[in-house]
């Protein structure tokens, strides 16, 4: 049995790249909802629906990132 070791080592760099970022847009998206909530100088007006309409597409990219993952898996 012979090892192809590049490819196994670009399967793995592209995975935790994919992960990392996936990770960073996710918290985007927690950090931004999180500015609506915050008690004390909170997001108002224009700033809130730019941080909720933010969190959305942080999220949206997730569900996205996720479900081309499993077509990927399936297909």
């Amino acid at each position: 049995m012979k090892i192809d070791w590049a490819a196994l080592a670009s399967v793995f760099g592209v995975s935790l790249v994919v992960t990392v970022a996936l990770v960073g847009v996710f918290t985007l998206g927690i950090v931004a909802l999180s500015k609506l909530s915050a008690p004390a100088g909170g997001a108002t007006g224009g700033s809130a629906a730019l941080a909720r309409t933010g969190a959305y597409a942080a999220f949206t990219a997730c569900v996205a990132a996720v479900a081309y993952g499993i077509y990927l898996i399936v297909a």
